[in-house]
């Protein structure tokens, strides 16, 4: 069930063994309606901001070494191919974790948090390459792998001082205290207002979290954004290389500053489609009260229209998906032909800002919605939807040199162009399948 509807529901029987998507919030005691979390707006910016930082070192990793790519490659005697497929390693076994927004956050306010959290992980894509190019250029490439020992430590720190534990399961709405290996060496956040009841949250059975692979909305979901991930890793990841080449007068540092364009596209995206998907959702909620109250005669109850089997939820966020996608589409074709012909450097960069924008509108839509339907699983929704586009992410850098030096730029980009396309009839399948899908699913937790 979605949050709004949860919280005017009683608790469950503790005596019972309930399942993890079951789990809702308690009301207060004097019947009025209790806040989803304990926690203030600017605590809860902090704690996503924090988790943002912390999320950055996946994809900072696998980045801030990508212009150093071709000096590896002559430094070990290796072909830049090889050298890549560290990074294809790497890349299946990495993975961030978003869940922490679904244990604070309700649907209306899901949107601007993961523009907020976004902005980590796509730190990593944007600097990164910077950094190690600079890295590469004055001090040598090996202290690329000294700069990120030292920053993840100094984060880790952060982490362990300051961040709250916000699992729902353990800690409710944050006003239960954890037990002491949870909780934060510095309890700010949240401060006062920890082990002031005595409620306990419901103690679940353990529930495999890949069994969610099996639900056909959540699949088709994770099967579309895996591929606008991987495309998007192939344009990325190809950038030294195929820069190099075709602008051969670049050094490591100006590869590096090649990457800003995606970089801001990335971040520009998530910011924006983080209020766009705010709107969509206050603007459908809005247009369902009011045909409510048309078409009936009797009010219509904002928090009856948000409950989950009444909110058409892939319908407001998907809304502007298809545009987004034929943008991707448009603009990783035309990146391909640009680079074929050898334009200016300054066409291929606005393409890359542009398709950026726009894949990364796309895939935290997506993460969102998945979040959506399974709030009460966001930890281990969001680890499936990372391992799935992870894995589809290195397939594609391990292939992308081959399809490339096979065809050449302008028919490897307009091949992957044409996937992108060929997966626009998912919109529609999920906007048709989801409502069925969790009508099922509620029929089986009933």
């Amino acid at each position: 069930m979605s949050q709004n509807c949860q919280e005017n529901m009683p608790a469950p029987d503790s005596s019972q063994q309930v399942d993890v998507e079951k789990i809702v919030p308690s009301p207060s005691s004097d019947g009025a309606e209790k806040p989803y979390s304990i926690y203030t707006p600017p605590e809860r910016w902090f704690i996503v901001a924090t988790a943002s930082v912390a999320a950055l070192f996946s994809p900072l990793a696998a980045m801030v070494y990508m212009p150093a790519i071709p000096v590896i490659a002559t430094d070990f005697h290796k072909s830049v191919e090889l050298i890549n497929l560290t990074v294809t390693v790497y890349m299946v076994f990495q993975g961030v974790c978003a869940g922490v927004i679904g244990d604070i956050a309700t649907r209306a306010e899901r949107g601007s948090f993961f523009g907020l959290f976004s902005v980590g992980p796509l730190f990593g894509p944007t600097f990164g390459p910077v950094i190690g190019g600079v890295l590469t250029q004055t001090l040598g490439w090996r202290w690329i792998f000294w700069f990120l020992a030292i920053a993840a430590a100094l984060c880790f720190m952060v982490l362990l001082a300051l961040l709250p534990e916000t699992l729902r399961q353990l800690v409710g709405d944050g006003s239960v205290l954890p037990p002491r290996f949870y909780r934060p060496l510095v309890p700010l956040v949240g401060h006062g207002r920890q082990g002031n009841t005595m409620e306990q949250p419901t103690r679940v059975s353990f529930v495999n979290p890949l069994r969610i692979l099996i639900y056909p909305d959540i699949l088709v979901l994770l099967f579309f954004n895996a591929i606008q991930y991987a495309i998007f890793y192939a344009i990325t990841a190809t950038i030294p290389t195929i820069f190099q080449s075709t602008y051969s007068y670049l050094n490591e540092t100006e590869i590096g500053l090649c990457f800003l364009a995606s970089g801001f596209g990335t971040i520009t995206g998530a910011f924006s489609i983080g209020k766009i998907m705010d709107r969509d959702y206050r603007m459908i909620k809005e247009k369902l009260v009011h045909e409510r109250q048309t078409n009936v005669g009797t009010p219509g109850s904002p928090g009856a229209i948000s409950c989950e089997e009444n909110f058409p939820i892939e319908k407001a966020r998907l809304k502007t998906i298809p545009i987004q996608l034929l943008v991707c589409v448009a603009c990783c074709a035309g990146y391909g032909w640009c680079l074929q012909q050898k334009v200016n450097i300054a066409v291929p960069l606005m393409l890359q800002f542009a398709f950026c924008f726009a894949v990364t509108a796309i895939m935290n839509t997506t993460q969102t919605l998945l979040v959506d339907l399974l709030p009460a699983q966001s930890s281990s929704v969001t680890a499936c939807n990372n391992l799935v586009r992870c894995a589809f992410g290195a397939a594609s850098v391990s292939v992308i040199g081959l399809i490339f030096n096979g065809v050449g730029a302008g028919w490897t980009y307009t091949i992957l162009a044409l996937i992108s396309l060929s997966t626009s009839p998912m919109i529609w399948l999920i906007v048709w399948l989801g409502p069925r899908s969790r009508a099922k699913r509620r029929a089986q937790n009933a």
